[in-house]
Protein backbone atom coordinates (compact mmCIF):
# COMPACT_ATOMS: atom_id res chain seq x y z
CA UNK A 1 0.00 0.00 0.00
CA UNK A 2 1.48 3.07 -1.01
CA UNK A 3 0.56 6.81 -0.32
CA UNK A 4 0.47 9.27 -2.74
CA UNK A 5 2.81 12.70 -2.27
CA UNK A 6 1.64 15.35 -0.10
CA UNK A 7 1.95 19.03 -1.98
CA UNK A 8 1.11 22.55 -1.66
CA UNK A 9 -1.53 23.90 -4.28
CA UNK A 10 0.40 26.94 -5.27
CA UNK A 11 -1.58 30.19 -7.16
CA UNK A 12 -1.39 29.89 -10.81
CA UNK A 13 0.30 33.53 -11.19
CA UNK A 14 2.56 34.63 -14.03
CA UNK A 15 5.79 34.78 -11.63
CA UNK A 16 4.83 31.18 -9.21
CA UNK A 17 8.08 29.57 -10.85
CA UNK A 18 10.05 32.40 -9.83
CA UNK A 19 9.13 31.00 -6.32
CA UNK A 20 10.66 27.74 -6.95
CA UNK A 21 14.43 27.00 -5.87
CA UNK A 22 15.93 25.79 -8.88
CA UNK A 23 14.63 28.81 -11.36
CA UNK A 24 16.30 30.75 -8.31
CA UNK A 25 19.16 29.33 -8.50
CA UNK A 26 19.59 29.33 -12.89
CA UNK A 27 18.58 33.32 -12.36
CA UNK A 28 21.60 33.09 -9.79
CA UNK A 29 23.85 31.37 -12.22
CA UNK A 30 23.48 33.76 -15.62
CA UNK A 31 23.65 36.80 -13.18
CA UNK A 32 26.99 35.47 -12.21
CA UNK A 33 28.14 34.88 -15.59
CA UNK A 34 27.04 37.71 -16.52
CA UNK A 35 28.35 39.83 -14.02
CA UNK A 36 31.96 38.33 -14.59
CA UNK A 37 32.23 39.12 -18.01
CA UNK A 38 31.30 42.92 -17.83
CA UNK A 39 32.72 43.39 -14.50
CA UNK A 40 35.27 41.35 -13.62
CA UNK A 41 36.54 43.43 -10.30
CA UNK A 42 33.07 42.76 -9.15
CA UNK A 43 32.68 39.09 -9.95
CA UNK A 44 35.96 38.23 -7.84
CA UNK A 45 34.86 40.32 -5.16
CA UNK A 46 31.58 37.95 -5.14
CA UNK A 47 33.27 34.74 -4.15
CA UNK A 48 33.34 34.74 -0.57
CA UNK A 49 28.89 34.41 -1.41
CA UNK A 50 30.01 31.26 -2.39
CA UNK A 51 32.08 29.97 0.55
CA UNK A 52 29.84 31.20 3.10
CA UNK A 53 27.40 29.13 1.06
CA UNK A 54 29.54 25.98 1.23
CA UNK A 55 30.53 26.38 4.79
CA UNK A 56 27.01 26.75 6.07
CA UNK A 57 26.21 23.51 4.12
CA UNK A 58 29.46 21.76 5.68
CA UNK A 59 28.28 23.01 8.60
CA UNK A 60 24.83 20.91 8.96
CA UNK A 61 26.25 18.02 6.92
CA UNK A 62 27.39 16.20 10.02
CA UNK A 63 24.61 16.60 11.93
CA UNK A 64 22.41 15.55 9.02
CA UNK A 65 24.40 11.98 8.92
CA UNK A 66 24.07 11.67 12.95
CA UNK A 67 20.25 12.24 13.20
CA UNK A 68 19.33 10.11 10.21
CA UNK A 69 21.74 7.37 10.85
CA UNK A 70 20.99 7.19 14.41
CA UNK A 71 17.55 7.07 14.15
CA UNK A 72 17.46 4.28 11.45
CA UNK A 73 19.66 1.87 12.81
CA UNK A 74 18.01 2.84 16.34
CA UNK A 75 14.74 1.98 15.41
CA UNK A 76 15.20 -0.97 13.41
CA UNK A 77 14.17 -4.19 14.55
CA UNK A 78 16.40 -5.93 12.99
CA UNK A 79 20.42 -4.42 13.20
CA UNK A 80 21.35 -6.89 11.00
CA UNK A 81 20.17 -4.97 8.37
CA UNK A 82 22.58 -2.34 8.63
CA UNK A 83 26.00 -4.94 7.69
CA UNK A 84 23.40 -6.20 4.85
CA UNK A 85 22.72 -2.40 3.44
CA UNK A 86 26.77 -2.00 3.88
CA UNK A 87 27.56 -5.13 2.48
CA UNK A 88 25.03 -4.49 -0.58
CA UNK A 89 26.35 -1.13 -1.25
CA UNK A 90 29.90 -1.67 -1.47
CA UNK A 91 29.22 -4.46 -4.18
CA UNK A 92 27.66 -1.65 -6.05
CA UNK A 93 29.80 0.79 -5.36
CA UNK A 94 32.87 -1.77 -6.35
CA UNK A 95 31.22 -2.55 -9.63
CA UNK A 96 30.40 0.71 -10.99
CA UNK A 97 33.67 2.27 -9.86
CA UNK A 98 35.74 -0.67 -11.60
CA UNK A 99 33.44 -0.20 -14.78
CA UNK A 100 34.03 4.24 -14.85
CA UNK A 101 37.24 3.56 -14.77
CA UNK A 102 37.30 0.80 -17.32
CA UNK A 103 35.56 3.18 -19.80
CA UNK A 104 37.63 5.92 -19.09
CA UNK A 105 41.13 3.76 -20.56
CA UNK A 106 38.72 3.05 -23.17
CA UNK A 107 37.98 6.51 -24.00
CA UNK A 108 40.87 8.02 -23.39
CA UNK A 109 42.85 5.03 -25.81
CA UNK A 110 40.51 5.63 -28.42
CA UNK A 111 40.00 9.64 -29.13
CA UNK A 112 43.72 10.23 -27.84
CA UNK A 113 43.50 13.36 -26.09
CA UNK A 114 47.21 14.03 -25.55
CA UNK A 115 48.59 12.89 -28.80
CA UNK A 116 51.26 14.82 -30.58
CA UNK A 117 51.70 17.78 -27.69
CA UNK A 118 55.17 16.49 -27.20
CA UNK A 119 55.53 18.08 -23.60
CA UNK A 120 58.99 17.67 -22.03
CA UNK A 121 58.03 16.58 -18.40
CA UNK A 122 61.35 18.08 -16.98
CA UNK A 123 60.10 22.00 -18.09
CA UNK A 124 57.14 21.25 -16.03
CA UNK A 125 56.89 23.07 -12.52
CA UNK A 126 55.75 20.76 -9.76
CA UNK A 127 54.53 23.64 -7.03
CA UNK A 128 51.77 24.24 -9.11
CA UNK A 129 50.00 20.50 -8.31
CA UNK A 130 47.72 21.04 -5.29
CA UNK A 131 47.14 18.69 -2.52
CA UNK A 132 51.21 17.80 -2.73
CA UNK A 133 52.40 15.53 0.84
CA UNK A 134 48.91 14.67 2.05
CA UNK A 135 49.16 10.63 2.84
CA UNK A 136 47.02 8.43 0.67
CA UNK A 137 46.19 4.63 1.17
CA UNK A 138 44.52 2.03 3.11
CA UNK A 139 46.62 2.78 6.48
CA UNK A 140 45.70 6.69 6.13
CA UNK A 141 42.32 5.78 5.00
CA UNK A 142 41.51 3.86 8.31
CA UNK A 143 43.54 6.01 10.48
CA UNK A 144 41.45 9.13 9.35
CA UNK A 145 38.16 7.24 9.99
CA UNK A 146 38.84 6.71 13.47
CA UNK A 147 38.13 10.39 15.25
CA UNK A 148 40.53 11.49 17.64
CA UNK A 149 36.87 12.13 20.21
CA UNK A 150 33.30 11.16 19.76
CA UNK A 151 32.92 15.23 19.21
CA UNK A 152 35.85 15.88 16.63
CA UNK A 153 34.15 13.10 14.22
CA UNK A 154 31.57 15.91 13.79
CA UNK A 155 33.65 19.08 14.23
CA UNK A 156 36.51 17.77 11.63
CA UNK A 157 34.12 18.20 8.49
CA UNK A 158 34.70 14.32 7.31
CA UNK A 159 32.09 12.27 6.57
CA UNK A 160 33.48 9.04 7.54
CA UNK A 161 33.90 9.17 10.92
CA UNK A 162 30.63 11.06 11.43
CA UNK A 163 28.79 7.80 9.89
CA UNK A 164 30.81 5.51 11.96
CA UNK A 165 30.32 7.39 15.17
CA UNK A 166 26.45 7.59 14.13
CA UNK A 167 26.36 3.68 13.47
CA UNK A 168 27.93 2.56 16.70
CA UNK A 169 25.65 5.49 18.43
CA UNK A 170 22.92 3.82 17.28
CA UNK A 171 23.38 0.36 17.41
CA UNK A 172 23.85 0.96 21.29
CA UNK A 173 20.77 3.15 21.39
CA UNK A 174 18.70 0.01 19.82
CA UNK A 175 20.21 -2.47 22.37
CA UNK A 176 19.55 -0.36 25.06
CA UNK A 177 15.66 -0.83 25.18
CA UNK A 178 13.49 0.71 26.53
CA UNK A 179 16.02 3.12 28.41
CA UNK A 180 17.14 4.35 25.17
CA UNK A 181 13.44 5.55 24.22
CA UNK A 182 13.70 9.35 25.66
CA UNK A 183 16.95 9.41 23.45
CA UNK A 184 14.98 7.64 20.53
CA UNK A 185 11.90 10.31 20.89
CA UNK A 186 15.17 13.16 21.38
CA UNK A 187 16.71 12.23 18.03
CA UNK A 188 12.99 12.29 16.03
CA UNK A 189 12.23 15.65 17.14
CA UNK A 190 15.74 17.22 16.26
CA UNK A 191 15.79 15.26 13.19
CA UNK A 192 12.52 17.88 12.27
CA UNK A 193 14.66 20.72 13.51
CA UNK A 194 18.07 19.96 11.27
CA UNK A 195 16.26 19.51 8.19
CA UNK A 196 14.60 22.87 9.06
CA UNK A 197 18.01 24.05 9.11
CA UNK A 198 18.80 22.52 5.87
CA UNK A 199 16.07 24.11 4.26
CA UNK A 200 16.70 27.89 5.74
CA UNK A 201 20.38 27.18 4.04
CA UNK A 202 19.26 25.69 0.90
CA UNK A 203 17.07 29.12 -0.08
CA UNK A 204 20.52 30.32 0.17
CA UNK A 205 21.70 28.05 -2.84
CA UNK A 206 21.19 31.31 -5.61
CA UNK A 207 23.46 33.53 -3.80
CA UNK A 208 26.31 30.82 -3.76
CA UNK A 209 25.63 29.99 -7.12
CA UNK A 210 26.00 33.54 -7.74
CA UNK A 211 29.04 34.23 -6.01
CA UNK A 212 30.69 31.12 -7.44
CA UNK A 213 30.57 31.80 -10.76
CA UNK A 214 31.03 35.38 -10.95
CA UNK A 215 34.08 34.74 -9.66
CA UNK A 216 35.09 31.70 -11.71
CA UNK A 217 34.13 33.71 -14.82
CA UNK A 218 36.22 36.69 -13.75
CA UNK A 219 38.95 34.73 -12.98
CA UNK A 220 39.42 33.16 -16.41
CA UNK A 221 37.06 34.54 -19.08
CA UNK A 222 34.84 33.66 -21.30
CA UNK A 223 36.94 30.41 -22.34
CA UNK A 224 36.34 29.17 -18.80
CA UNK A 225 32.42 28.02 -19.81
CA UNK A 226 33.88 27.21 -23.50
CA UNK A 227 36.09 24.95 -25.13
CA UNK A 228 39.24 24.75 -23.21
CA UNK A 229 40.92 21.30 -25.68
CA UNK A 230 40.22 17.82 -26.59
CA UNK A 231 40.78 16.92 -22.64
CA UNK A 232 37.72 18.93 -21.69
CA UNK A 233 35.11 17.83 -25.14
CA UNK A 234 36.39 14.21 -24.57
CA UNK A 235 35.73 14.23 -21.06
CA UNK A 236 32.14 15.92 -21.37
CA UNK A 237 31.30 13.69 -23.28
CA UNK A 238 32.09 10.81 -22.27
CA UNK A 239 30.10 11.90 -19.21
CA UNK A 240 27.12 12.29 -21.32
CA UNK A 241 27.74 9.24 -22.85
CA UNK A 242 28.20 7.50 -19.37
CA UNK A 243 24.51 8.84 -18.42
CA UNK A 244 22.92 6.87 -21.50
CA UNK A 245 25.12 3.41 -21.57
CA UNK A 246 25.56 2.97 -17.58
CA UNK A 247 22.91 4.77 -15.44
CA UNK A 248 20.01 4.93 -17.97
CA UNK A 249 20.12 0.67 -18.34
CA UNK A 250 20.12 0.92 -14.19
CA UNK A 251 17.64 2.70 -14.14
CA UNK A 252 15.53 1.08 -16.67
CA UNK A 253 15.85 -2.03 -14.58
CA UNK A 254 14.71 -0.05 -11.40
CA UNK A 255 11.42 0.63 -13.98
CA UNK A 256 11.78 3.84 -13.22
CA UNK A 257 12.58 7.42 -15.45
CA UNK A 258 16.11 8.19 -15.00
CA UNK A 259 14.83 12.09 -16.61
CA UNK A 260 12.37 11.77 -14.31
CA UNK A 261 14.78 11.38 -11.76
CA UNK A 262 17.23 14.26 -13.23
CA UNK A 263 13.78 16.09 -13.29
CA UNK A 264 13.33 15.42 -9.60
CA UNK A 265 17.00 16.34 -8.27
CA UNK A 266 17.16 19.77 -10.89
CA UNK A 267 18.18 21.91 -8.33
CA UNK A 268 20.73 19.71 -6.66
CA UNK A 269 22.38 19.00 -10.11
CA UNK A 270 22.37 22.60 -11.04
CA UNK A 271 23.69 23.41 -7.45
CA UNK A 272 26.43 21.25 -7.59
CA UNK A 273 27.73 22.22 -11.42
CA UNK A 274 27.49 25.78 -9.90
CA UNK A 275 29.73 25.30 -6.53
CA UNK A 276 31.55 21.84 -7.95
CA UNK A 277 31.05 20.78 -4.32
CA UNK A 278 29.23 17.59 -3.68
CA UNK A 279 28.79 18.11 -0.04
CA UNK A 280 27.10 20.98 -1.16
CA UNK A 281 23.77 18.85 -1.90
CA UNK A 282 24.28 15.60 0.54
CA UNK A 283 21.42 16.72 3.57
CA UNK A 284 18.76 18.23 0.76
CA UNK A 285 19.67 14.83 -1.47
CA UNK A 286 19.30 12.41 1.37
CA UNK A 287 15.70 14.21 2.79
CA UNK A 288 14.65 14.03 -1.57
CA UNK A 289 15.53 10.09 -2.09
CA UNK A 290 13.70 9.13 1.27
CA UNK A 291 10.47 11.13 -0.12
CA UNK A 292 11.22 9.25 -3.07
CA UNK A 293 10.27 5.86 -1.41
CA UNK A 294 13.98 4.83 -0.29
CA UNK A 295 13.57 3.57 3.44
CA UNK A 296 15.42 5.63 6.19
CA UNK A 297 17.99 3.36 6.76
CA UNK A 298 18.80 2.61 3.16
CA UNK A 299 19.31 6.11 2.36
CA UNK A 300 21.61 6.55 5.92
CA UNK A 301 24.02 4.76 5.10
CA UNK A 302 24.35 4.52 1.03
CA UNK A 303 24.49 8.39 0.49
CA UNK A 304 27.00 9.23 3.15
CA UNK A 305 29.14 6.32 2.23
CA UNK A 306 28.62 6.62 -1.70
CA UNK A 307 29.89 9.91 -1.38
CA UNK A 308 33.67 8.64 -0.33
CA UNK A 309 33.23 5.15 -2.12
CA UNK A 310 31.07 5.61 -5.09
CA UNK A 311 32.71 8.83 -6.80
CA UNK A 312 31.96 7.36 -10.73
CA UNK A 313 32.46 10.73 -12.48
CA UNK A 314 35.95 10.57 -10.67
CA UNK A 315 36.92 7.92 -11.71
CA UNK A 316 36.30 8.39 -15.26
CA UNK A 317 38.36 11.18 -14.93
CA UNK A 318 41.67 9.33 -12.57
CA UNK A 319 41.91 6.77 -15.97
CA UNK A 320 41.10 9.36 -18.74
CA UNK A 321 43.85 11.97 -17.28
CA UNK A 322 46.19 9.80 -16.78
CA UNK A 323 46.46 8.54 -20.21
CA UNK A 324 46.02 12.24 -21.51
CA UNK A 325 49.46 13.15 -18.73
CA UNK A 326 51.15 10.00 -20.70
CA UNK A 327 49.96 11.06 -24.57
CA UNK A 328 50.94 14.55 -23.91
CA UNK A 329 54.67 13.56 -22.51
CA UNK A 330 55.48 11.01 -25.52
CA UNK A 331 54.57 7.77 -22.85
CA UNK A 332 53.21 4.64 -24.18
CA UNK A 333 51.42 2.65 -21.69
CA UNK A 334 50.95 -0.69 -22.39
CA UNK A 335 47.41 -2.55 -21.39
CA UNK A 336 49.42 -4.14 -18.57
CA UNK A 337 50.51 -0.80 -16.76
CA UNK A 338 46.95 0.71 -17.34
CA UNK A 339 45.24 -2.36 -15.65
CA UNK A 340 47.90 -1.95 -13.07
CA UNK A 341 46.97 1.84 -13.02
CA UNK A 342 43.13 0.62 -12.91
CA UNK A 343 44.13 -1.64 -9.85
CA UNK A 344 45.89 1.03 -7.44
CA UNK A 345 43.68 4.04 -7.96
CA UNK A 346 40.68 1.49 -7.14
CA UNK A 347 42.56 1.44 -3.27
CA UNK A 348 43.99 4.72 -3.50
CA UNK A 349 40.47 7.13 -4.34
CA UNK A 350 38.98 5.50 -1.40
CA UNK A 351 41.23 7.52 1.02
CA UNK A 352 40.62 10.95 0.16
CA UNK A 353 37.30 12.18 1.06
CA UNK A 354 37.47 15.75 2.45
CA UNK A 355 40.71 15.85 1.02
CA UNK A 356 41.48 19.56 -0.63
CA UNK A 357 42.94 18.75 -4.44
CA UNK A 358 41.55 14.88 -3.66
CA UNK A 359 41.78 13.98 -7.08
CA UNK A 360 45.09 15.49 -7.94
CA UNK A 361 46.04 13.19 -4.93
CA UNK A 362 45.18 10.01 -5.89
CA UNK A 363 46.82 10.64 -9.88
CA UNK A 364 50.24 11.80 -8.01
CA UNK A 365 50.05 8.59 -5.60
CA UNK A 366 49.24 6.94 -8.62
CA UNK A 367 51.40 7.90 -11.22
CA UNK A 368 54.23 7.38 -8.01
CA UNK A 369 53.45 4.07 -7.97
CA UNK A 370 53.18 2.86 -10.85
CA UNK A 371 56.57 5.48 -12.40
CA UNK A 372 55.68 5.62 -15.56
CA UNK A 373 54.71 8.92 -15.74
CA UNK A 374 56.29 11.83 -13.91
CA UNK A 375 54.17 13.26 -11.18
CA UNK A 376 54.95 16.96 -12.84
CA UNK A 377 52.82 16.12 -15.42
CA UNK A 378 50.08 17.27 -13.12
CA UNK A 379 50.70 20.35 -13.91
CA UNK A 380 48.94 20.14 -17.45
CA UNK A 381 45.82 20.48 -16.20
CA UNK A 382 45.65 22.46 -13.31
CA UNK A 383 44.20 25.21 -14.95
CA UNK A 384 41.28 23.02 -16.81
CA UNK A 385 40.63 20.62 -13.69
CA UNK A 386 37.99 23.32 -12.55
CA UNK A 387 35.89 22.50 -16.03
CA UNK A 388 36.71 18.74 -15.72
CA UNK A 389 35.16 18.84 -12.25
CA UNK A 390 31.84 20.09 -13.75
CA UNK A 391 31.30 16.25 -15.09
CA UNK A 392 32.89 14.70 -11.97
CA UNK A 393 30.35 16.27 -9.51
CA UNK A 394 27.11 15.64 -11.66
CA UNK A 395 27.84 12.01 -12.37
CA UNK A 396 29.52 11.26 -9.27
CA UNK A 397 25.71 13.32 -7.37
CA UNK A 398 23.62 11.78 -10.16
CA UNK A 399 24.95 8.32 -9.67
CA UNK A 400 24.93 8.31 -5.90
CA UNK A 401 20.84 9.17 -5.83
CA UNK A 402 20.63 5.90 -8.66
CA UNK A 403 22.86 3.77 -5.91
CA UNK A 404 20.69 4.10 -3.73
CA UNK A 405 17.48 3.57 -5.45
CA UNK A 406 19.47 0.74 -6.57
CA UNK A 407 20.39 -0.62 -2.80
CA UNK A 408 17.39 -0.25 -1.26
CA UNK A 409 14.99 -2.28 -4.36
CA UNK A 410 17.78 -5.06 -3.67
CA UNK A 411 17.27 -4.95 0.20
CA UNK A 412 13.42 -4.98 -0.65
CA UNK A 413 13.07 -1.42 1.02
CA UNK A 414 11.91 0.75 -1.77
CA UNK A 415 7.76 2.03 -2.48
CA UNK A 416 7.73 2.21 -6.35
CA UNK A 417 4.53 3.12 -6.30
CA UNK A 418 4.97 6.11 -4.25
CA UNK A 419 8.40 7.05 -6.76
CA UNK A 420 6.63 6.95 -9.29
CA UNK A 421 3.83 9.17 -8.61
CA UNK A 422 6.49 11.50 -6.90
CA UNK A 423 8.34 11.32 -10.44
CA UNK A 424 5.07 12.06 -12.11
CA UNK A 425 4.13 14.80 -10.23
CA UNK A 426 7.71 16.45 -11.38
CA UNK A 427 6.99 16.36 -14.72
CA UNK A 428 3.56 17.19 -15.16
CA UNK A 429 3.17 19.14 -11.47
CA UNK A 430 5.79 21.10 -11.49
CA UNK A 431 4.00 23.82 -9.70
CA UNK A 432 3.08 21.56 -6.66
CA UNK A 433 5.94 21.60 -4.09
CA UNK A 434 7.02 17.82 -3.73
CA UNK A 435 10.31 18.84 -2.53
CA UNK A 436 13.20 21.77 -2.62
CA UNK A 437 13.13 23.57 0.67
CA UNK A 438 9.96 23.09 1.34
CA UNK A 439 9.79 19.54 1.90
CA UNK A 440 6.81 18.14 4.42
CA UNK A 441 8.83 16.49 7.32
CA UNK A 442 6.47 15.25 9.16
CA UNK A 443 4.81 13.52 5.42
CA UNK A 444 7.83 11.91 4.61
CA UNK A 445 8.14 10.64 8.31
CA UNK A 446 4.30 9.17 8.57
CA UNK A 447 5.04 7.80 4.85
CA UNK A 448 7.76 5.78 6.23
CA UNK A 449 5.63 4.55 9.48
CA UNK A 450 3.29 2.86 6.87
CA UNK A 451 5.70 1.11 4.78
CA UNK A 452 7.73 0.38 8.01
CA UNK A 453 4.24 -1.14 9.49
CA UNK A 454 3.69 -2.97 6.41
CA UNK A 455 7.05 -4.24 6.69
CA UNK A 456 6.25 -5.52 10.20
CA UNK A 457 3.29 -7.01 9.57
CA UNK A 458 4.95 -8.85 6.30
CA UNK A 459 7.01 -10.23 8.54
CA UNK A 460 4.86 -11.33 11.26
CA UNK A 461 2.67 -13.04 8.74
CA UNK A 462 5.42 -14.90 6.81
CA UNK A 463 7.16 -16.17 9.91
CA UNK A 464 6.95 -19.70 10.99
CA UNK A 465 4.28 -20.48 13.93
CA UNK A 466 6.55 -21.05 17.10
Amino acid sequence: MSQKVAVKQKSRSPFRHLKELWVQVVIGAVLGIAIGLLFPPVGVALKPLNDWFIALVKMIVAPVIFVVVVHAVATMDNVRRVGKIGIKALVYFIGLSLLSMLIGLIVGNIFKPGAGMNIDASTLDPSKIPGQGQEVGFVHFVTELIPETLLSAFTDGAILPALLVSIVFGFALNMAGPKGKPVTDFITALQGIIFRIVGWIMKLAPYGTLGALAAVTATYGASSLANLGMLVLVFTGTCVAYIFIVLWPVMRACKLSLFGLIRYLKTELIIVLATVSSETVLPQLMRKLENLGASKPVVGITIPAGFSFNLDGSAIYLTMATLFLAQATGIDLSWQEQLLLVGIMMLTSKGTAGIAGGAFVVLASSLAAIGTVPVAALALIVGVDRILNEGRVFINVLGNAIATIVVAKWEGDFDQDRAKQVLYDAKHHPHLLTSEAELEIEDIDLHHDVVDADRHASEEATSPAR
